[in-house]
């Protein structure tokens, strides 16, 4: 059997994956800024990294899968009363900002379950490690690399670097970027003259009057920066330096070249050794974006109500569609590719069921030797696929070159002892292996029944009459618990309401 090979973002080309403790592996994937619902976008990197993590325990490794919520410090480098995305998002919906990191954190969750995912191991949140990132903070300026101004800490690119380089260790590393160019294409900031250079970063920004979410700390009342948290949390939960880091090819810069300089200084190495990063998603051709109102939330997919969609689309199309695609290639989604998305997850799924309830073959003499050998060369492919940087999209093509083979058994235009025992009993345990523990696919098909329809008709019945005498409140909350579990529900221009399963 091959070795597992991942492209490594660091080196930029194909590693075979060694985990610093054999046996086990440590992994540490970039989760959400909570300051809004999650959408198309995120969708990549989470069903991505979630692959990453059942391949590995499939080969046998235990995992410790981190993925962190940012709910604090996620801010553009902006004038000095610089306002993170929670606080901002926090005044506009008049929540408090834990509250509205719930109410997103619970979207997303509701997301990743729709989506099969599963959960990380640990999940630790920005506010719950302000102390550990004061601490880091702290360490950073006691050894040189860092500097106060009015409150605020930055960190010093340009002494990391002239220091680093020596070691091999540059700022931009990672991204291939040169610090030189780096400054000439940064742009002019409200808060400039208080950096010593433009390519340095806020490791603690001073809270101005207004500011919700602010922290006691050596310097004054203020927030973190983005950058730290990352540092800080994988540190303490998989050591000084560890296996893994996966995100978003949009993260490589700044936010990973700032994580490797942080940990670096504190930890004396590279904080991870393999650096994993999936392409981005484009919509129609287009980059996905605000600017271009483009942007298609989780809930928006799975009710089809957005002008891109023509209909709902099941969470299971979602993943499949992804998986259709290497995650470092660029994706470019649309309403047709989900079409026939969903036609070949259809076709999939019918085809794996088909054989789950075909009968035992035995060996006989009517076996075909080069059909036999075609169909164990076509599975034992989906383990050098897999080893060769998680090639999802040619492990799906294989199994469609089975699924006609498959039918033609139990149509009759295979024979039934075509395959020898062996064989056959191969494909039924490493498609199931396959498709539902490595890809985590699951069937399209809800099994609703009378029953719960008639429960979910009576609640809606209930929230008309909340809405009716005003109650607003439970009205709300009617929708919201159907909505974490999976229902939808829609009002309609006639005042009645539908509902939709995500």
């Amino acid at each position: 059997m091959s070795q597992l090979k991942v492209y490594n973002s660091l080196s930029r080309e194909k590693e075979v994956f060694q985990s610093i403790t054999p046996g086990y592996v440590g992994l540490y994937v970039c989760g959400p800024t909570v300051s809004g619902e999650s959408h198309l976008g995120h969708a990549r990197p989470y069903i991505t990294f979630d692959v990453v993590n059942r391949y590995l325990q499939h080969q046998g490794y235990k995992v410790r899968y981190v993925r962190n919520i940012t709910d604090a410090g996620h801010f553009e480098e902006e004038g000095k009363a610089a306002e993170d995305k929670i606080s901002t998002k926090a005044k506009l919906e008049k929540l408090e900002p834990m509250e509205l990191v719930q109410k997103y954190t619970n979207l997303f969750h509701w997301g990743m379950k729709a989506f099969n995912t599963l959960d990380p191991n640990i999940e630790p949140t920005a506010t719950g490690h302000i102390v550990e990132q004061i601490e880091m903070i702290k360490k950073i300026l006691e050894d040189g690399y860092a500097y106060e101004a009015n409150g605020s800490i930055y960190f010093d690119v340009e002494k990391y670097n002239t220091d680093f380089s020596k070691k091999n260790l540059p700022y931009g590393i990672l991204s291939g970027r040169v610090l030189d160019e780096q400054e000439a294409s940064s742009r002019e900031l409200a808060n400039q003259d208080e950096k010593r250079n433009k390519s340095d970063f806020a490791l603690w920004k001073k809270a101005p009057p207004e500011h919700l979410m602010r922290w006691a700390s050596p310097w004054g009342e203020g927030f973190p920066g983005w950058h730290i948290e990352c540092s800080a949390m994988s540190t303490k939960y998989l050591g000084e330096q560890f296996d893994i880091h996966g995100g978003g090819m949009d993260l490589q810069f700044p936010h990973h070249e700032c994580e490797i300089a942080q940990s670096v200084v504190c930890n004396h190495k590279m904080p991870a050794r393999y650096w994993m990063h999936n392409n981005m998603i484009t919509i129609n051709g287009r980059k996905m974006g605000k600017s271009y109102n483009n942007v298609i939330k989780l809930t928006e997919l799975f009710s089809g109500n957005h002008p891109e969609l023509e209909q709902p689309y099941h969470p299971m199309v979602i993943r499949f569609f992804i998986l259709q695609t290497q995650y470092r290639s660029t994706l470019d989604f649309s309403n047709e590719a989900l079409q026939a998305a969903e036609k070949g997850l259809r076709r999939l799924w019918e085809g794996y069921e088909t054989l789950q309830n075909l009968p035992e073959t035995s060996n006989t003499e009517a076996t075909d030797a080069e059909l036999d050998a075609k169909v164990r060369q076509l599975i034992t492919d989906f383990d050098t696929f897999m080893n060769d940087d998680l090639n999802t999209a040619r492990v799906l093509a294989n199994m469609f070159e089975l699924v006609p083979i498959i039918n033609g058994i139990k149509g009759g235009q295979v024979a039934a002892d075509a395959l020898s025992t062996q064989t056959f009993a191969l494909l039924k345990t490493q498609m199931a292996t396959y498709i539902e523990d490595i890809l985590g696919l699951q069937s399209l098909e809800d099994n609703r029944n009378e029953k719960l329809n008639a429960i979910i008709e009576m609640l809606m019945r209930m929230r008309k009459e909340a809405k009716q005498n005003k109650d607003y409140v439970t009205s709300d909350r009617i929708r919201n618990e159907l909505s974490a579990l999976g229902v939808l529900l829609k009002d309609e221009k006639n005042g009645e309401m539908s509902y939709s399963f995500a």
